[in-house]
């Protein structure tokens, strides 16, 4: 019964993730790729920051600066461990 069960459950959360999978047009495939590669461009150049020698709080600005409505969240879309 148990098993039963589970695979239902299993069954209902596949078809659920399958059907909220988004389809996107031409026109929004290529905005995507046009904001990841803004969003790549902050990114080298707080990377570019940093390696000049600048402190991380002036480049975390730059970064944010640059990413204003580009990406969610104040690291412009990606957050690592520090």
């Amino acid at each position: 019964m148990k098993k039963m069960l589970l695979a239902v459950v299993s069954l209902a959360l596949i078809a659920t993730v399958s059907t909220a999978a988004e389809t996107h047009t031409d026109k929004e495939t290529k905005a995507d790729i046009a904001r990841h590669r803004a969003m790549a461009t902050a990114h080298e150049a707080a990377a570019k920051c940093l390696e000049s020698g600048k402190k991380h709080e002036v480049c975390s600005q730059q970064l944010q600066a640059a990413c204003k409505g580009l990406a969610i969240g104040k690291y412009c879309g990606m957050k690592h461990q520090h």
